[in-house]
């Protein structure tokens, strides 16, 4: 059905998308034959040269007859600066351009020119236009961009502490005639407010300033804001530290009175201290009982007493002035019999510290001392890791043929054996069985030999072998109070095989 009513009914284009057809088939054809090659773009400075490049490119069998150049300005008409023909040669028509322009080469395949002395005013639409035949006319237009950088600037302005609230301006930043026009910020710890505004020159340049405002208080005096200003022409932003300047009357304090004059004290000093924005500029000592004492001196904001009396047991007055005010203060002083001794603050803090610093040092010398005495200890007691690498065990005897010795009258076992000890060694598999006890000086019989006895010597001597042997010996599994001990082992175990014997006190 969709089919039939577009067979039947076929949607006729509306006039406006052929003209929009038709402008993009023009410029894809003026874009794809575009012969005069000129930049698009140029930017320049006042008072600088420019260079303004035209070239003719693939001529062919196409003629050229002359060349033109067309100024046309951002508001107004247009107006021919330059022409180049290759019989009559050049010619520069009257224009703003008179004495300003000339041709590079001077050629009609390469017509550049050059433009000096630029103005603001000087921005605008440049064609370079070719008369042709048989094509016609053919141009190429480049558009100046006229830059100009911006004159900045930024101070502070003198306020006066508010009382009403009202914000004021403190600060100004201005960037004056430049194209484009600038951008300005404001940075600052007192919060303030900005309030910027711009204004257009005859040249097309623009100035742009703005004043940043706050209520201004005394403590706000010195206190820094920063001007920010950004422009088109500027490698980076540029900055302009400041410091506020508030006015305000004078603010005044008496120190140095310490409750502690007594009589025949002497030099006791009083300090008359004063801000104020402006600085002071005169400070007066008065005595509200009457006239000055004679034991006290006047040393511009100092008061001096040469020696404590019952005179300058009064009240003095300090008063200051400037430009925006005047304001006093006093002090009472009371005059005692006695000095008031009193410790100071400096000296207990000073031997606090001392004796801070001495316990410190002590608990480390005590801390060194004992991590010493330790270790000392530790080396004695053998509790450290062994030194050296012990010996393998050497294989002895069966143990089982020192139990079947036959014993004498005197009640030892023979020490001498019919067969001698073998001497085969080996090595065990794995960590080697040991024991660091055998290597004790005190240890006549180890278990080195896996739990059996240690190897005898080959002779042994006995002191006073008759009185040693008045007891009966004990037998060699019986503890030292005559309990039984589990019974030794059996004699049928062959001599070379290897056990484990049961505990034996000696």
């Amino acid at each position: 059905m969709a089919r039939d009513y577009a067979k039947h009914c076929p949607v006729s284009p509306t006039k406006n998308s052929l003209l929009v057809i038709a402008a993009i088939l023009l410029i894809i054809e003026a874009a794809s034959c575009q012969r005069v090659r000129v930049e698009t773009e140029v930017e320049a400075y006042p008072t600088e040269s420019v260079d303004l490049r035209c070239q003719f490119v693939d001529g062919g069998n196409t003629k050229l007859t002359q060349v033109s150049w067309i100024w046309e300005p951002t508001e107004g008409q247009r107006d021919n600066i330059a022409v180049f023909h290759p019989t009559y040669g050049e010619s520069f028509p009257e224009s703003p351009f008179s004495g300003r322009v000339r041709f590079i080469k001077g050629t009609l395949t390469s017509p550049s020119i050059t433009i000096t002395s630029l103005k603001m005013a000087d921005a605008g639409r440049y064609t370079c236009e070719y008369a042709t035949y048989p094509s016609g006319n053919e141009q190429g237009t480049t558009n100046l961009v006229m830059l100009a950088k911006p004159k900045n600037s930024a101070s502070p302005v003198v306020a006066q502490a508010s009382t009403s609230g009202e914000p004021v301006v403190v600060a100004q930043c201005e960037a004056a005639d430049s194209k484009p026009a600038a951008t300005i910020k404001w940075m600052g710890a007192v919060g303030g407010t900005e309030n910027t505004t711009s204004k257009k020159g005859p040249d097309g340049t623009v100035t742009v300033r703005s004043e940043y405002l706050v209520v201004p208080t005394p403590e706000d005096n010195g206190k820094e804001v920063t001007c920010i200003i950004s422009q088109r022409t500027q490698d980076k932003p540029q900055t302009f530290p400041m410091k506020l300047a508030v006015e305000y009357p004078p603010t005044v304090s008496i120190v140095g009175y310490d409750n502690n004059w007594y009589i025949g004290r002497t030099d006791a000093v009083l300090t008359c201290q004063a801000t104020g924005n402006p600085a002071p500029t005169t400070v007066t000592w008065t005595v509200m009982s009457g006239p000055m004492p004679d034991t006290v001196q006047i040393n511009a904001n100092k008061l001096i007493v040469r020696k404590v009396d019952e005179a300058v047991n009064t009240t003095f007055v300090c008063e200051v002035k400037n430009r925006l005010g005047v304001s006093k203060h006093q002090v009472t002083t009371a005059v005692i019999e006695q000095r008031k001794i009193t410790a100071g603050p400096s000296t207990a803090g000073i031997i606090g510290g001392i004796i801070g610093v001495v316990l410190f040092l002590l608990a480390i010398v005590g801390a060194v001392i004992i991590l010493v005495r330790k270790r000392k200890q530790n080396a004695v007691n053998g509790d450290g890791p062994p030194k050296h690498k012990p010996p393998p065990p050497v294989k002895a005897g069966s143990s089982t043929e020192m139990l079947n010795k036959p014993v004498t009258d005197s009640g030892l076992t023979e020490l001498t054996e019919t067969h001698p000890f073998s001497n085969v060694y080996y090595e065990t598999s794995g960590e080697p069985v040991t024991d660091l006890d055998a290597c004790d000086d005190d240890t006549v019989g180890g278990a080195a030999n896996g739990g059996g006895p240690a190897v005898l010597e080959d002779s042994i001597q006995y002191a006073d072998v008759d009185d040693t042997l008045n007891d009966e010996a004990l037998p060699p599994y019986s503890d030292a109070d005559d309990h039984h001990v589990d019974e030794p082992p059996s004699a049928a175990v062959a001599r070379g095989e290897s056990f484990v014997s049961a505990a034996m006190y000696v």
